[in-house]
């Protein structure tokens, strides 16, 4: 039934407008993110048809993800609703942006304790109707980061979609705010040979699967295609299940500037997407994902690697042009960066 289905959790995003500290802002925007959400909406923009499982308590910061959710485009009727009990036992997740500028990084805050889908389980979802006739299925290094009972339900989902002959993608995605590299290394140890897909930057690959980045500097500002391709095939060379290794490669010159570029990896060699120098961010929360997004669709379209890669390149730059997680755009607007086309205005 679906081309993709994505498993993980969505917050309610508060940020403070025009560069603001959160501390002096008199007003915030309202936004909707979360990894495998961000997928999945990106991939409904693309054309196609998406699922978002998850778990959320029925009130309205459940309803606003929900409602966000169809307006995308995306189904959102394998939710696991929670009845609210008045007191919050079980919420659904916030989560709080400075955008940078200048030298002034971007800086992100979590309130996310005991969130619903930090408390699902085994055997909650219907994995196996849920897969019959999909195509793709995506999560991320942070849903099992969530919780012991979360990591067990994601290699549920990761089985039951090999069992259904469906493609497996996993982005590394290392949050040291939710977890331990050493809890993390444990974890994706189980989970990555469930995987066709893998993807994941310098500092993921190192602080997931313990796989070091010669030559690699501490704060990962300076992300050298030739270092990271050396980590790409000890990954595969370590777990032969996989058939791609994808990553972002981004070098910030500052809170607003950055160069980016791409990088895919088929087993044999490697394809390089063009640079982006000098891209001028309105927001880089979500870049990845998009990411993500673009290389699963063109996967599923059964483009070659190169092509691939300079999609999902293209497609991930774009997303940095817009407020919020969510990449609004086109696949022509996409393919068109990607061609290297000029900015000047469309009339």
């Amino acid at each position: 039934m679906y081309d993709v289905v994505t498993f993980g959790e969505a917050m309610i995003r508060l940020s403070s407008p025009e560069y603001r500290r959160l501390e002096n802002s008199t007003r915030l925007d309202v936004e909707i993110g979360g990894g495998e959400y961000n997928v999945a909406v990106a991939c409904a923009h693309l054309g196609l048809n998406t699922a978002w499982v998850s778990r959320l308590v029925d009130n309205w910061t459940g309803w606003i993800i929900r409602n966000k959710g169809r307006e995308h485009g995306v189904d959102v009727s394998n939710i696991d609703w929670v009845d609210f009990d008045g007191v919050g036992f079980e919420r659904n997740g916030f989560y709080h942006v400075e955008l940078g500028v200048g030298p002034r990084a971007s800086a992100v805050t979590y309130d996310r304790a005991n969130s619903a889908i930090s408390n699902i389980e085994p055997g909650m979802v219907d994995w196996k109707s849920i897969f019959e006739g999909a195509k793709w299925f995506h999560v991320s290094g942070i849903t099992p980061a969530l919780s012991d009972s979360a990591a067990n339900t994601t290699i549920e989902a990761l089985e039951a979609a090999s069992e259904a002959g469906v493609t497996t993608s996993y982005d590394l995605n290392f949050r040291s705010k939710l977890w331990s590299s050493e809890r993390a290394q444990e974890t994706s140890s189980r989970i990555v040979p469930l995987v066709k897909v893998l993807i994941g930057n310098e500092e993921d690959f190192e602080k997931v699967l313990g796989l070091k980045a010669e030559g690699s500097e501490d704060d990962y500002s300076q992300l050298d295609p030739e270092s990271y391709k050396d980590v790409a095939r000890r990954a595969v060379e370590r777990y032969p299940n996989v058939d791609y290794v994808g990553t972002t490669l981004r070098v910030a010159k500052t809170g607003l500037l950055n160069d980016w570029r791409t990088l895919l990896f088929d087993g044999d060699a490697f394809y390089l997407s063009r640079i982006f120098e000098d891209l001028e961010m309105v927001d880089r929360v979500g870049g990845g994902d998009s990411f993500s997004a673009g290389l699963i669709s063109s996967l599923i379209e059964g483009v070659d690697p190169q092509s691939a890669v300079d999609f999902a390149g293209a497609y991930s730059a774009l997303a940095h042009t817009f407020l919020g997680d969510v990449n609004w755009a086109t696949r022509a607007e996409a393919e068109s960066a990607m061609k290297g086309a000029a900015a000047r205005i469309r009339r």
